[in-house]
């Protein structure tokens, strides 16, 4: 396209002179063309081409949070199919901002079948707009703020629907011109992300142990806040090279104490593991149910439904003895007031080690409840080694599942709190911790545990 000329030079009237009446108007048409071009026809986008673009799946970023009892709606396990046909059921979909920002946000639908009103509402601005179409549709919301750093909800509900669902495989797509500016979600369903990103990221706290011991006990004790122990969240205190060993929220009345030893045959099938590969059940504790696991790999489990509560505090006890015939056998108690309580203890093949790999753990099992946060206190660990020492445990290193480092999610956190370690998870909140920071409890910890190892249960 010619260029205008500078305004402080003067026009060159000999080649205006010899450009005809009809050249003059086809260049006027090309600028009118380029300038307006892109705001003509249906679906026209009259945003700048400076705009970057994100997609926030509804697979993997939202969450069915109201709906009438019997509705149908919500998120298959793995994402890929949603269900909304309820104008009762509300969508929250969560996506974080590294900056303040003013963004405009759409609803596409692979399909609607039909015409289908859905309101949005992020802070205090609420928009109503259509979609119709029968192979895609895009209902655009126009621009709002968006308070940053951290995670921003979007609540959606539908209104009216004239097809059979008020969308199919939604997805909130964000516009924004801020330079530079980052917006994190979970895109992509590959390795089944819809899934675990709705779970949330898994925290773990990895314990430094005394050099050139042997270690044959490990102690940690667990605090659970009042108001953080969502449904499906799994408290995990004495971590090992071979297992685990915590507390669960099964259920809205059901809270279990569970002890696992992996096989050293690696499979997610119990059934595949051979013989000489099983790990043996050796005792278990009173009201404690024993059987095999197997999706995580598989194992031996143990575990005891028992209701513990928010607030107190637990003991958890481990011992990991080598037999010298190549099997090492695992046992664990479980602490409450004064009293300890056996769980089980197990034998596993092919191994002849001490304990190694101390660390805890804190984890959501469910995609359901992945938007609500939980926390909990990991304290006065200690080892014992072979000699009948106790060490305090003062040193923590901090790291999080393929969901925390790979940036689906930021909702974790881990440090020291008091005189022991925390660790946090889910519920959208900001900032969070470094992968990979290391903590140091100064002083140590004083509280040596006063068990008698010989008369434990």
């Amino acid at each position: 396209m010619p260029s205008a000329p500078p305004a402080n030079k003067p026009q060159d009237q000999r080649g205006l002179g010899r450009r005809s009446s009809l050249q003059d108007h086809r260049w006027l048409i090309a600028i009118w063309w380029l300038a307006f071009a892109p705001l003509l026809g249906h679906g026209a986008d009259p945003r700048s081409a400076a705009a970057a673009e994100w997609s926030v799946p509804f697979g993997g970023n939202a969450y069915a949070v109201t709906s009438k009892p019997g509705s149908n709606d919500g998120l298959e396990r793995g994402g890929a199919e949603v269900r909304w046909h309820d104008p009762e059921t509300t969508w929250s979909v969560w996506f974080h901002v590294d900056r303040p920002t003013e963004a405009e946000v759409e609803l596409v639908s692979a399909e609607t079948g039909g015409r289908s009103e859905v309101v949005l509402t992020i802070g205090d601005s609420a928009v109503t707009a259509e979609l119709s179409g029968e192979d895609r549709a895009t209902a655009r919301f126009g621009r709002f703020p968006l308070a940053g750093p951290g995670y921003v909800k979007a609540e959606i509900h539908g209104v009216r629907r004239e097809g059979g669902a008020f969308a199919s495989n939604p997805v909130l797509r964000i516009h924004s011109e801020t330079p530079d500016l980052a917006v994190s979600a979970v895109t992509t369903n590959d390795g089944a992300m819809y899934y675990w990103g709705r779970r949330g990221p898994s925290v773990h706290l990895g314990y430094s142990l005394p050099a050139e011991k042997d270690i044959e006990y490990a102690y940690g004790e667990v605090t659970v806040p009042e108001g953080e122990d969502a449904l499906g969240s799994f408290f995990m205190a004495n971590g090992f090279g071979e297992g685990y060993f915590g507390m669960q929220v099964n259920g809205p009345a059901e809270r279990r104490v569970l002890f696992s030893v992996w096989s050293p045959f690696t499979t997610d099938d119990p059934t595949k593991v051979p013989e000489a590969d099983r790990v043996i059940l050796l005792r278990k504790g009173d009201g404690v149910r024993t059987g095999e696991f197997g999706n995580e790999g598989s194992g031996g489990q143990s575990f005891l439904v028992h209701p513990w509560k928010a607030g107190l505090t637990y003991r958890f006890l481990t011992r990991v003895e080598p037999a010298g015939d190549d099997t090492t056998t695992y046992t664990s108690w479980f602490g409450e007031g004064e009293s300890w309580r056996l769980i089980a203890s197990f034998q596993r093949p092919r191994t002849d080690r001490h304990f190694t790999g101390f660390h805890s753990f804190l984890e959501n099992f469910l995609d359901t409840t992945g938007n609500v946060g939980r926390r909990a206190r990991y304290a006065n660990q200690w080892v014992r080694d072979t000699e009948g020492t106790w060490h305090p445990v003062t040193t923590a290193r901090f790291t999080g599942d393929a969901t925390a480092s790979g940036g689906h999610r930021l909702d974790y956190a881990g440090g020291i709190e008091g005189v022991g370690f925390f660790l946090r998870n889910c519920g959208f909140f900001s900032p969070p911790v470094k992968l990979g920071s290391v903590f140091t409890l100064d002083p140590p910890p004083a509280k040596r545990p006063t068990i008698d190892l010989e008369t434990l249960p």
